[in-house]
């Protein structure tokens, strides 16, 4: 773990810190045909996209932020209802009467006038294509026959940014729904148990679908090293580690 810290020191270097309003996180950019998309990683599942002059906030979450102190939202994509990624009190400090909120049914349930998106719905918001994919779990849970993550109740979503298509996975596995998908470009997959992945269905899951940049995000407390070795002489994936715990 020490040689994987350290590249992870490296990588952090170099692609930069966002400080805002005393606190820190890391950022990249990935560039598109429309102009620079910055990343914001905030941690766990929680991200914050800034594309366009808009401000995207995914899953927010009050444990990992001060919301009063970062942008308002444009939009606010949630994933699902559980606690670490539907946070009333982190929404309310970044909603604006201008907010565009995109959920689930469920998450509906709690954060009244958003736009409802199922499984395999398609909408554009601020000019941006968004697209809802399954995000279940296959094997683990609660109780038997109860996984923690149900069919058909979570949201993944595939954000097209210019020419550019970003996976935010939400909490799954790796479903045939997220193997079967094409040309993605940037992959935000969760890695930890027992809710979401194993570092084995990372790895499978990003073989099938080939994303040029993946990200394990949402990741407890995950040795990162084993996705990075079951991700060794792969080509044309490349696997970068933030601070997403």
């Amino acid at each position: 773990m020490t040689k994987l810290y350290l590249i992870s020191c490296l990588i952090f270097l170099l692609f930069g810190t966002a400080a805002i309003a005393g606190q820190s996180f890391q950022t990249d950019v990935i560039k598109t045909s429309g102009g620079d998309l910055k990343i914001t990683f905030i941690g766990h599942g929680t991200l914050m996209f800034d594309y366009g002059g808009k401000i995207f906030h995914i899953d927010p979450w009050g444990k990992l932020a001060d919301y009063s102190q970062l942008p308002k939202a444009d939009v606010i994509v949630l994933t699902h209802e559980h606690q670490d990624h539907l946070d009333p009190a982190a929404i309310k400090k970044i909603r604006t009467k201008n907010t565009v909120v995109v959920l689930t049914e469920t998450c509906a349930q709690t954060v009244p006038g958003g736009i409802i998106m199922h499984n395999g719905d398609t909408k554009t918001v601020d000019g941006v294509k968004i697209e809802a994919v399954p995000a279940y779990n296959l094997v683990h849970m609660r109780a038997p026959g109860v996984p923690y993550h149900p069919k058909g109740v979570g949201n993944g979503y595939i954000f097209t940014f210019g020419d550019k298509h970003v996976y935010v996975a939400g909490d799954t596995e790796n479903t045939p729904e997220m193997k079967s998908l094409k040309n993605i470009d940037v992959a935000f997959l969760p890695m930890n148990l027992p809710y979401t992945m194993t570092p084995e269905m990372v790895a499978d899951a990003a073989k099938a679908f080939k994303p040029k940049i993946l990200y394990p995000y949402h990741t407890g407390d995950t040795d990162l090293s084993k996705l990075t070795n079951l991700m060794k002489g792969v080509q044309g994936i490349d696997v970068r580690l933030r601070s997403m715990k």
